[in-house]
């Protein structure tokens, strides 16, 4: 079977933390940021056991839960909105009862983190591969050196759970950007894709990229791009028994405030959702 992340005893959890923190702020983390559960689908006896996950092409390590890393940390059923109940050092982040059955939607969010750009070509592969819009001659023209930068970024992170029947609907959390699944992938047929919208603020992202990685029951990832309609709609071509992660980056000049404390002339925001498509019997 193959084992997405990297976990630990949690004994090892708070040394591990003081260890791994280093890592959590190099260039590196221009990656994808996920939550990565044990099971997509349970029933009510089982637990829901959620990681956080960083790292590249739906492979990865799990981070233990750092409050002062978190902006929200949230499950989302139909009795409501409530605060994962996660302590300082906990890997995994969520290790909870599920409340009641349906389709649940864990959210999480980080706080902003910084990172410079010693090399120009390191950024201009993140705009190139996000597909971000920022040519070298823009940047020059902000007077902006082409090395010594920084860009504050911050993730913005879902995951669609199915707990028992797994019925109900992804909804708008409020997330300054965020993918919304338009269909639930454990119970509607997904024969032509799974809808998905994205929004930046109160605004759908008309013709904006949205990156696919598919993983197959043997761990293989593929990687495609889709981009998004008028009404800020892509479906994804899906495959049962397959796990996707969906993602999207915006990128813009920080607030004024926010460039002062950081001393970032780029901001970035990443939008991600994950979910698994059941095994057809």
């Amino acid at each position: 079977m193959y084992l997405p992340v990297f976990t630990l005893s949690k004994a090892y959890n708070i040394l591990f933390s003081i260890a791994i923190l280093p890592i959590m702020t190099l260039p590196a983390l221009a990656h994808e940021l996920w939550l990565e559960p044990e099971q997509y689908q349970i029933d009510l006896q089982t637990r829901l056991v959620v990681n956080i996950v960083n790292g590249q092409k739906f492979r990865g390590h799990a981070l233990p839960y750092l409050p002062n890393k978190a902006a929200r940390f949230d499950l989302v059923t139909s009795a409501g909105v409530s605060a994962v109940p996660a302590r300082a050092g906990d890997r995994p982040a969520l290790d909870m009862a599920p409340i009641g059955a349906g389709l649940q939607v864990l959210v999480y969010q980080a706080e902003n983190s910084t990172l410079t750009y010693r090399e120009w070509e390191k950024f201009q592969a993140f705009v190139e591969h996000k597909d971000l819009g920022i040519s070298r001659e823009g940047h020059l023209a902000r007077g902006i050196p082409e090395v010594g930068f920084k860009e504050v970024y911050s993730r913005y992170s879902k995951v669609l759970l199915g707990v028992l029947n797994a019925t109900g609907a992804d909804v708008r959390v409020g997330l300054e950007t965020e993918l919304v699944a338009l269909a639930n992938p454990y119970t509607d047929n997904l024969t032509h894709g799974l809808p998905v919208q994205l929004f930046y603020r109160a605004d759908i992202r008309a013709h904006t990229q949205i990156e696919v990685f598919d993983r197959d029951d043997e761990g293989n990832v593929s990687l495609s791009v889709q981009r998004t309609n008028a009404d800020g709609i892509a479906h994804i071509a899906v495959t049962s028994g397959h796990t996707y992660m969906l993602d999207s980056v915006v990128l813009r000049q920080p607030d004024a405030a926010l460039a002062a404390q950081t001393g970032a002339v780029y901001e970035s925001l990443w939008a991600n959702l994950t979910f698994q498509v059941p095994a057809s019997d």
